[in-house]
């Protein structure tokens, strides 16, 4: 039912503090800082499953010896594909280490150097990458971490990072201003190009200052030393405008990694004697590290936490804040549900939608029947349930101060419990949203299975919470006919999350307005009541804003919506995924956004919800994006 959705990319960095051959001693294996890394990425596997990266930087090698290793992969496990060719490359060189041994005495098997010298991923610094491909063809290519390569070490760049930006056209141009010819017209190219330019610019700043104080090669070690992070970001990211967590590593072994301004996209980090790792997600820190919660901390929006070739780690601002609007679909439904602050708002979400879902079902309890699709929803229902239990726990006060109830009547009250089954199961191991648009239809017909012989036909309602509803595909083709099998009076499908209206041009791929139910059902309302006019003004309005220069100051988009309440935007929905020939009655029920606020205290991005976008870009895309629905044209517009 969350069928157009694809999630955010994942990262994760590691910098071993410590020497390497602390971890040989200590924990009795070179792979101390892979083996951390395979974990924080399968924990954040849910962030990607369109392909994978993997980088090291060595920090102190000597010339002529490789110290940037990195493999990709668009393998349908592309984690494992990855570290399954890294253990074989570590098996080989135990052989070898072993063989080492045995014919000169040197103990190359706990000997960092011998690792470090001939074993690729030996390195100090690791990144890790994690693809959902919302855009471009999926191919390994288009995987990061990408790489800028240069002889001189300090000039080399890796970057990684869960990001969109609004303006790649801007970027672009300002590349080839520069003097660039860049390959691509695309974000992940710009954006790492243009930190590349001006970290090359540092690069010269530093030989000005030093060509005269130091000769070769103390120089260059000099000046990776001076090399000012924070500089390179302030010049190269004051233009950009987007969703960003971005993740460089030089390769002289200085690391950094950069949210933007408004906290659209999660960054969280840990740091202890040993190590400084970050990643999108705190479960991944604390499973990984096994570090207490308090000890994870959030980098700040507009700040870059920068991790320096010594292993000193400071977090520095290196853009004007702006108002936080991090991300609500991060804690509705990307980030895994088993952090105890997600757990506990997605849980209050399906609690805060009890009167709702009341109203619907008319408060009859005994006929009615709970459950929830897709497993990204339990959390939700369990809030929900709970909800449901704080509602009759208040009508058995009232009951009972009420007046005398009989005997019966007061056990009634007392057994009674919410109706739960296991109503909806997926019964094929794929997943809807992934599949071309061609395919979908046939596809998510043939999804998913039903339980029989739990329901009282033509007696109970069934309401079923999902964490989202956004094309309303998979209602229309399979779970609502799926569920008129069971015959019940009434079908209540429940959103946790509210109606999404807006592309998302931050990195998550929602961005065709057309594909919008909520959209589709405003056309439809405008359609009916003799409002069409509204159509035209606002593509006008659109039209002179971008030709004007003026698109990011306002959402003209709104308009569409304007003249409806969110109640009937959500009973024409139910009119529009309505299978032809249903029996039973059908309401949709939405989360409003009040109601986020409420439980999400503390991420207030909800653009997608009430086309209130944290950076001017936003508005730039929504009307350019509804410009090209009235053309016709199903194209990215940013």
């Amino acid at each position: 039912m969350s069928d157009s959705i694809k999630h955010e990319c994942g990262i994760a960095l590691i910098r071993l503090r410590k020497p390497f051959q602390h971890y040989l001693d200590k924990y009795k294996t070179p792979t101390y800082g892979l083996s951390k890394l395979y974990l924080m990425m399968e924990k954040q596997v849910n962030r990607g499953q369109d392909g994978a990266g993997v980088a090291n930087i060595k920090i102190n090698v000597k010339p002529g010896h490789r110290y940037i290793s990195r493999y990709r992969s668009v393998e349908p496990q592309a984690v494992a594909d990855i570290f399954g060719k890294i253990n074989k490359k570590f098996a080989k060189a135990q052989k070898l280490a072993k063989a080492v041994k045995r014919e000169t005495g040197i103990d190359a098997v706990h000997d960092a150097d011998w690792w470090q010298e001939n074993v690729a991923f030996t390195g100090e610094v690791l990144l890790g990458h994690l693809r959902y491909g919302t855009h471009g063809q999926n191919e390994i290519e288009n995987c990061h971490p990408m790489l800028r390569q240069n002889n001189w070490r300090s000039r080399n760049l890796v970057m990684a990072g869960n990001f969109n930006m609004t303006n790649v056209d801007d970027l672009f141009n300002k590349l080839v201003s520069l003097g660039q010819h860049p390959k691509e017209k695309v974000d992940t190219v710009t954006v790492m190009e243009k930190i590349g330019h001006f970290l090359d610019e540092e690069n010269q700043r530093q030989f000005g200052k030093y060509k005269d104080q130091y000769e070769n090669p103390e120089l260059s070690d000099i000046i990776a030393q001076e090399i000012d992070l924070k500089r390179v970001l302030e010049r190269s990211c004051k233009d950009f405008d987007g969703g960003y967590a971005m993740v460089g590593m030089t390769g002289y072994g200085a690391s950094f990694v950069a949210r933007d301004p408004a906290g659209i996209r999660p960054a969280y980090y840990y740091v202890d004697e040993e190590v400084a790792v970050v990643a999108s997600e705190k479960q991944a820190i604390k499973t990984s590290f096994n570090c207490a919660y308090d000890q994870i901390k959030e980098i700040t929006p507009g700040h870059a936490l920068i991790i320096d070739i010594q292993g000193e780690v400071k977090e520095v601002p290196f853009i004007d804040r702006l108002e936080q609007k991090s991300c609500s679909f991060e804690r509705i439904y990307f980030s895994r549900g088993s952090d105890p602050d997600i757990y506990h708002e997605r849980k209050k979400l399906g609690q805060l939608l009890i009167p709702q879902i009341l109203s619907e079902v008319h408060h009859d309890l005994k006929n009615t029947v709970f459950s929830y699709i897709p497993n990204t929803a339990e959390t939700a229902f369990l809030g929900m349930i709970d909800g449901l239990e704080d509602h009759l726990a208040k009508e058995r006060k009232k009951a009972i101060m009420d007046g005398i109830l009989f005997e019966q009547e007061l056990e009634e009250l007392l057994t009674f419990r919410p109706r739960v089954e296991k109503l909806i199961s997926k019964d094929v191991k794929v997943r809807t949203f992934i599949t071309s648009d061609d395919q979908r239809d046939d596809m998510v017909a043939h999804v998913y299975d039903t339980t029989y012989e739990v329901i009282n036909k033509d007696v109970d309602s069934v309401v079923i919470i999902d964490d989202s509803i956004v094309r309303g595909t998979t209602l229309e083709k399979s779970i609502l006919k799926l569920l008129d099998k069971l015959s019940p009076k009434k079908i209540v499908i429940v959103s946790s999350a509210p109606q999404i209206r807006y592309p998302d041009c931050y990195g998550i791929d929602m961005s065709k307005m057309k594909e919008f139910v909520a959209f589709r059902a405003a056309l439809a309302l405008l359609q009916e009541r003799g409002l069409e006019h509204i159509l035209d003004e606002v593509n006008l309005r659109c039209l002179n804003a971008l030709e004007n220069g003026t698109a990011e100051e306002e959402n003209f988009v709104k308009a569409i919506y304007a003249p409806f309440t969110d109640d009937e935007i959500s009973d024409k929905i139910a009119e529009i995924v309505r299978p032809k020939g249903l029996k039973a009655e059908l309401s949709i029920v939405y989360q409003t956004v009040a109601n986020l606020s409420v439980a999400c205290p503390d991420h207030l991005g909800d653009w997608y919800f009430t086309g209130n976008f944290p950076t001017p870009g936003g508005n730039q895309v929504v009307n350019k994006s509804f410009v090209n629905f009235m053309k016709g044209i199903e194209v990215r517009a940013y």
